[in-house]
């Protein structure tokens, strides 16, 4: 048959190359910042928009969806079309995704330090931006599928499996964990409360990983190692294996984020018990990618392109073997909410994306500038100081989870705590904070060294945009299976059914767990003293998202012996009914809050606003002095009001009228309070402080935990 010549584009793939490279200079320099700032907290000298609730979030966005994320695309561009023998459907499309994909990541950059946030982990964007992803998403994945149709490969190769899985399932978490309820152009509430919020966060924060951060890398995995190998993959059975159980299983791990809180047990056992098995796809996926390499060891040794790949793929097995062990109930009782998870994350994050991303460009260079690496050495010091940066950051942390859980669980004789005083654990662990950032700051110098030696490449090189390639067009065949062909080789040649089989695969586990949660009232049992929140403490409210205080607080007691007597009595599934978003956290830099209501005094909590170590010496919080200066909005509260009342919230027509009244009466009460202290009255005394954010969040704090009246139960 006669062959067809066509033109690969080069071009846009170069162009998610340099965002990859800039972007994860960026994300990594961010994530630096925050490091810093656990062993020198004042060093940003009270700028908002860099504090650590705000930088952090920033952080993870930036290193997920700007480093990651074009990073995939790189590869996603440059395999698919060599795959399937053809050029991308649309360069329009191309472009459009590339150019939307940039500005979402700028507008995330401008409005997280600027305190807008959902405050959801790993979706914190607001909602003019889920929409604008939302858009972006659906463009790349009508130029996917599109070019999977006019391809000239009968058979789509395991990679492009994993990335429609990786368009299908993104799609369905974003858009389910973001139905929200927009208050102003930049502020809204998550249609889901409490309990049911937090599961469906962690159906999408738990997946996010896996079908992010997991799935397009193991799809650059089986197109990439087997190139720089030059070995072809080492089973295409275990690939099938590998695809299928993993997808399925993912979708049904996020409760594990949630053991021992107040989600129901039954939605928490299905957690653990899908969480151990994804254990066996995983290896399975670790596994045949080692072997892809097998014969072909010489040359892992003189190769750096390799040596990346090969220790990425040992980070995949170990996050993928540390995570089912998390799940074990008696393991996350130990682990959660410590710096054990931090480094469990970073392994996945700093090896196995990080290194198959860098091995990829180093690959993909010497490909698009048609050009030897300008230095190969250069290329083995960046992989022998990332892999130095990831064990001292990872290492490190690991004995701070150890250290942490181990010192809030310690008993006296008495029954008291030994380490009755939180602040005891965090800074018995700041040596570990040190070392941390000391590794973070070896990563970030070898990912530098890539960058030079990447442009050094280009320059030597040529540059080819519209690379020439020739294959035989596709000879249409029959949809029926024909004689000899495998049940799976059929199904590549279907891509619609494909897609639509990923999807029911995917859909499957989230259903089971979520509509559930929603739909049966018995699973939330109300309590009748749980009052909504006033409209001074729903603003209150606010600024703690907005400030981000939940990256370092939960506002979940676990019912263990310990933490009732550290925080009080343990959080009950129907204290959350009026939460949205639910802020339960997943760390505690600082102690849990959820039952901090009358626990001190007002004069405490502004002073500790004002500057922590003048009540907790040795605090590593930082200062928020803007909330003593800064007026409080109440612009939007009465639409604040009106949208919680849209949301089921039951606050009277009298409530939402007097709504500021309401709001001013408790504020000038707090200021009352806080002029019972002499040194606030000869400092502040003239400052009108009733009309500052300060009080709001003042009321907010001192009404966590105080609806629960002794001894009464859930009920309704």
């Amino acid at each position: 048959m006669e062959k067809e010549q066509f033109y690969y584009d080069n071009k846009i793939v170069k162009m998610f190359f340099i965002a990859t490279i800039v972007w994860g200079i960026v994300g990594m320099i961010v994530g630096l910042m925050v490091a810093f700032l656990f062993n020198f907290p004042n060093y940003m000298e009270g700028i908002s928009w860099l504090s650590f609730g705000r930088l952090r979030p920033l952080h993870t966005n930036s290193v997920i969806f700007a480093f990651v994320g074009n990073g995939f695309f790189v590869g996603m561009y440059y395999s698919m079309q060599r795959l399937l023998k053809t050029r991308m459907y649309s360069d329009f499309l191309s472009k459009l995704h590339f150019w939307g994909w940039q500005l979402i990541i700028v507008a995330a950059a401008i409005t997280l330090p600027l305190g807008y946030t959902s405050s959801k982990e790993y979706a914190e964007l607001e909602w003019p931006i889920d929409i604008a992803i939302t858009l972006i998403w659906v463009v790349m994945g009508i130029n996917m599928i599109a070019t999977i149709l006019i391809r000239r490969q009968r058979h789509i190769y395991v990679a492009i499996w994993f990335y429609i899985s990786t368009f299908v399932t993104i799609a369905v978490l974003h858009i389910f964990n973001n139905l929200e309820l927009p208050v102003s152009a930049f502020k809204s509430y998550s249609i889901y409360a409490g309990v049911q919020d937090a599961l469906v966060q962690w159906w999408y924060g738990h997946n996010a990983v896996a079908f992010f951060l997991t799935t397009p890398m193991l799809g650059l995995m089986y197109y990439f190692v087997p190139k720089a190998a030059n070995r072809p993959v080492y089973s295409y059975r275990l690939s099938i294996i590998h695809f299928w159980t993993l997808i399925f299983l993912y979708i049904w791990a996020g409760p594990h984020h949630l053991l021992y809180t107040a989600l129901p047990e039954w939605s928490q056992n299905l957690g653990t018990v899908f969480s151990v098995m994804l254990i066996f796809p995983s290896w399975g996926g670790m596994i045949n990618g080692l072997l892809t390499l097998r014969g072909a060891w010489d040359k892992v040794r003189e190769d750096p392109i390799l040596k990346f790949f090969v220790v990425a793929i040992t980070g995949y097995g170990m996050s993928t073997f540390e995570g089912p062990m998390l799940a074990f109930k008696n393991i996350n009782a130990i682990g959660h909410y410590t710096d054990w998870i931090v480094a469990h994350v970073h392994i996945g994050t700093l090896a196995w994306n990080g290194f198959i991303i860098s091995g990829m460009l180093y690959w993909l260079a010497k490909k698009l500038w048609k050009t030897e690496l300008y230095s190969t050495k250069l290329a083995n010091t960046h992989f022998w100081i990332g892999t130095l940066g990831i064990l001292f950051y990872a290492l490190p942390l690991y004995v701070a989870g150890f250290t942490q859980a181990s010192m809030w669980k310690q008993f006296n004789p008495d029954g008291t705590l030994v380490y009755g005083n939180f602040l005891e654990t965090v800074t018995e662990v700041l040596p570990m904070y040190a070392m941390r950032a000391f590794g973070g700051t070896l990563y970030l110098t070898g990912f530098i060294l890539l960058a030079y030696n990447i442009i050094k490449t280009a320059k030597a090189g040529s540059t080819v945009e519209d690379e020439l390639a020739e294959a035989a067009p596709l000879k249409k065949i029959s949809n029926s299976r024909v004689e000899g062909e495998k049940w799976h080789s059929w199904l590549e040649r279907r891509t619609v059914l494909f897609t639509i089989l990923s999807t029911v695969a995917i859909l499957i586990g989230g259903a089971v767990e979520i509509i559930p949660l929603i739909v049966i009232k018995s699973n939330i049992p109300t309590i009748s003293s749980v009052k909504p929140y006033t409209p001074l403490e729903l603003e209150g409210r606010d600024i703690y998202i907005r400030e981000g205080c939940n990256n370092c607080h939960s506002q979940m007691i676990r019912p263990f012996r310990s933490e009732v007597e550290r925080y009080g009595e343990y959080s009950k599934v129907g204290e959350f009914v009026y939460d949205h978003p639910f802020l339960w956290g997943s760390r505690r830099t600082g102690p849990d809050l959820h039952r901090i209501g009358g626990k001190y005094n007002d004069n405490w909590h502004f002073n500790h606003m004002l500057d922590p170590r003048l009540t907790s010496p040795g605090s590593i919080m930082p200062q928020y002095p803007w909330l003593l200066t800064d007026d409080l909005d109440i612009s939007n509260t009465v639409n604040k009001v009106n949208a919680m009342i849209t949301l089921g919230v039951p606050y009277t027509q009298m409530e939402l009228d007097k709504a500021v009244y309401l709001l001013q009466n408790q504020a000038a009460e707090i200021e009352k309070n806080l002029g019972q202290d002499p040194e606030f009255v000869k400092n502040y005394g003239d400052a009108n402080m009733k009309d500052k954010e300060i009080v709001a969040l003042i009321a907010y704090l001192q009404r966590l935990g105080t609806d629960l009246k002794a001894g009464e139960t859930a009920k309704n």
